[in-house]
């Protein structure tokens, strides 16, 4: 193989990872071309209602997976927090490049710290998971949906329309605005979305020599930590935009997690740690999951799918 098709979407962070898997690409690989295929997908068109309303986050990938079906891009590469848990017939994300800070993080002009905001201060967030874990922790917060890229929720800040907002360490560092940072929240305390910080590389089943080229990109603890994350939301019957929240940490042989699963007013929030031996992470996802269930977290889940 000569050339190296990636599907991305056209949206700066997007483009910038798709980019950073390109350069590592042609550094372990000389002479080979790689291509970036920028499309626009159905989630980042419908920008005027929170996602849960029209599909969740899966709207983020359909036209790239499209196109890996269709042969028109041998890859595409993804924010692990936006992927489905479960992929089309054909498709498999064999590879986790090494995750980014996978906390989130409180941007503001005007506070240093979550702790700081005031009764009434006006939070924006695209998040049903942050929106929750905002009014677990701070009920006297006004919290509004806002959606569009970093770039778009950071003119919005700037312009006065919100005191804060919640978005992700990973994206900020990536697109070099690690200064906007005003506070990281310990993920201990807001524990992260499934996956967040973690670029997925998806291809087609069985493109052995597609495999062969990505393979090296492949973080082993990334890759077990996200494992165990997605193991969880799927034993939940979890899509991309719901209140669940799972975050690994692998220190040594041991792999630990959290999971949390939220009501929506944030009247019933259920916290789950447990950790085990890394060799096999999956099982620890599904033992996390049932442990919250046995608390209640799936009539919780219930209710949240019946009001979307």
């Amino acid at each position: 193989m000569t050339t190296i098709r990636i599907a991305t979407r056209k949206s700066p962070l997007a483009l910038r990872q798709a980019e950073m898997v390109a350069e590592r690409l042609r550094h372990l690989h000389s002479g080979l071309r790689v291509k970036l295929v920028p499309m626009s997908t159905k989630g980042d068109k419908l920008l005027d209602a929170p996602l849960a309303t029209f599909g969740g986050k899966g709207l983020f990938l359909k036209e790239l997976e499209h196109a890996l079906l269709e042969d028109r891009a041998d890859i595409a590469v993804h924010s692990v927090k936006d992927v489905t848990v479960s992929l089309p017939d054909g498709l498999c994300m064999p590879v986790i490049a090494p995750r980014e800070d996978p906390r989130d993080a409180m941007v503001s002009n005007r506070y240093r710290s979550l702790d700081a905001l005031p009764d009434g201060a006006r939070i924006g967030t695209s998040s049903l998971r942050r929106r929750c874990q905002l009014k677990a922790l701070k009920p006297g917060l006004e919290v509004f949906n806002l959606r569009g890229g970093v770039h778009t929720r950071l003119k919005k800040l700037d312009a006065g329309e919100f005191d804060a907002l919640i978005l992700a360490c990973a994206g900020l560092l990536r697109l070099d605005m690690e200064q906007r940072i005003a506070d990281t929240l310990d993920p201990d305390r807001f524990v992260p979305a499934v996956g967040q910080g973690a670029m997925g590389i998806e291809l087609r089943q069985g493109d052995a020599e597609v495999e062969a080229l990505v393979a090296p990109l492949n973080d082993r603890e990334s890759s077990l930590c996200v494992q165990a994350e997605r193991a969880m939301n799927e034993a939940l019957g979890g899509g991309c935009q719901v209140p669940i929240a799972g975050h690994a940490k692998l220190e040594g042989d041991t792999l630990s997690l959290v999971g949390v699963v939220s009501s929506i007013d944030a009247t019933e929030f259920i916290r789950v740690s447990d950790s085990a031996p890394d060799s096999d992470p999956e099982a620890l996802g599904r033992r996390v999951a049932d442990a919250l269930n046995s608390r209640g977290a799936k009539r919780i889940l219930d209710a949240v799918y019946a009001g979307v």
